[in-house]
């Protein structure tokens, strides 16, 4: 399984908290590459519920990875 950010965009918009089979279904409804879908057929189904696009891709940056404090310049 790879990830990129230009993969995992693919997944922002989807329905969370969802399961792996919504997670599927939603990425091939709304025409991800297939690399996203063959990415989330890897993944462990044991029934398990997925908060958000970090209990995928744990190193899967945040907002406050960019953050820039324009009061600082």
């Amino acid at each position: 399984m790879f990830w990129t950010l230009e993969l995992a965009s693919h997944l922002e918009d989807a329905p969370w908290p969802a399961t792996k089979d919504e997670l599927i279904d939603f990425g091939i409804r709304s025409g991800a590459p297939i690399e996203v879908i063959e990415n989330l057929q890897e993944l462990e189904d044991e029934g398990e519920i997925y908060e958000g696009l970090e209990d995928i891709w744990p190193d899967y940056p945040s907002q406050e990875d960019f953050f820039f404090n324009e009061d600082e310049y």
